[in-house]
């Protein structure tokens, strides 16, 4: 079986493709700690990456962490300063600091969204300055994660607004990637991974997206629609976590649906309960997405790299975007929360493993 799955995933040999150490800080005393989880679409003949960039001021004292939000009013940037010997305070996570009863108190870094562009989807050049910052009151502690959907000649892009509130999905909308339009939150926390459909089925808007319950439930991924890209509703429970397999823990929708002659397929995102997160694939009724045809029980792909297995936060491929390119998939993933790589899937065999898994 893992013969298999290398036939099916091929790693690109320039991996990683984008670093930490290639983008530029926003404010000269920062520093980028990450570059990861973009969303992809093309544009004109470029392949236009609007990359996860967290980051930081510089730690100068090791006694204490200092951490960036915006102010309460999420207008002006703001730093928080720790304290490592706090013992109410925990650092284990490198991503969160949390409080004694296990609640997050604030993000180790704040993440805006920057635009990288290629000629031949290997070689990006990446803008000096981000290109979507976090903005307003339920951004306070970043924007992450986005998801591109080229709908009607225009490109939109759905992410995670993150505050002290919770994690709420924002919608952007652009041309060109050099001009963007702020359309709103679309959905309340807590919610998130959340992916447009590139067409309208029958007559409605579709989304694919997580709650994330607190108490009841598991996050499972759902499916909503729409009139207008903006009002959404009629939510169904789509596809759940499973016991004693790979994505027992948490799954969310990852690169946007790919239209196919035997359905809408979906390449997505899970962990188990150490956190180790990999690649699925899922396929989709053409005309009722709600309704599921067939799903992998093995992951598609699986951290394995060196890449992938070291890194701020190990054991992670996480994809936002994919590009199919006639009978391949070029598929762009974080890899360990910090850096950007890609990976091509045969498209023929994948299928072929779907309808006979």
């Amino acid at each position: 079986m893992v013969v298999q799955r290398e036939t099916i995933v091929e790693r690109d040999s320039l991996n990683p493709l984008i670093t930490p150490g290639d983008v530029k800080p926003s404010h000269p005393d920062w520093e980028v700690l990450g570059v990861f989880n973009a969303g992809v679409a093309v544009c004109g003949d470029e392949v236009v990456l609007l990359l996860r960039v967290a980051e930081r001021p510089r730690q100068t004292d090791s006694r204490y962490v200092v951490v960036p939000a915006l102010d309460e009013q999420g207008s002006e940037m703001t730093t928080i300063k720790l304290d490592t010997r706090d013992p109410e305070l925990d650092f284990s996570d490198p991503r969160v600091v949390r409080n004694r009863n296990g609640g997050t108190v604030c993000l180790t870094s704040i993440s805006h969204l920057r635009v990288a562009r290629s000629r031949d989807g290997r070689r990006f050049t990446i803008d000096d300055r981000p290109g979507l910052r976090p903005e307003g009151r339920m951004e306070r502690w970043g924007i992450e994660d986005p998801r591109i959907t080229l709908i009607d000649g225009r490109y939109y892009v759905a992410y995670s607004a993150v505050s002290d509130l919770g994690v709420a999905v924002g919608l952007a909308s652009t041309s060109d990637f050099a001009e963007f339009r702020r359309e709103g939150l679309i959905l309340a926390p807590t919610n998130k991974d959340v992916v447009l459909f590139p067409e309208r089925i029958g007559g409605h808007y579709y989304m694919l997206h997580r709650p994330v319950p607190d108490g009841i439930g598991s996050p499972d991924m759902w499916i909503a629609r729409s009139p207008d890209l903006l009002h959404w509703g009629d939510h169904r429970f789509l596809m759940g976590t499973r016991e004693g397999l790979w994505d027992n823990a948490r799954i969310g929708a990852g690169c946007v649906p790919i239209k196919t002659d035997d359905g809408w397929l979906v390449l997505y995102h899970g962990a188990d309960r150490r956190h180790r997160y990999c690649m699925g694939a899922a396929l989709l009724d053409l005309d009722d997405p709600s309704r599921v045809i067939a799903r992998l029980d093995e992951p598609l792909m699986e951290p394995e790299a060196e890449y992938e297995t070291s890194g701020f936060f190990r054991h992670v491929v996480f994809a936002c975007g994919a590009i199919r390119e006639g009978d391949r998939i070029v598929m762009y993933y974080g890899a360990s929360d910090d850096k950007m790589a890609r990976a091509t899937i045969d498209m023929r065999l994948l299928m072929k493993r779907l309808k006979t898994n």
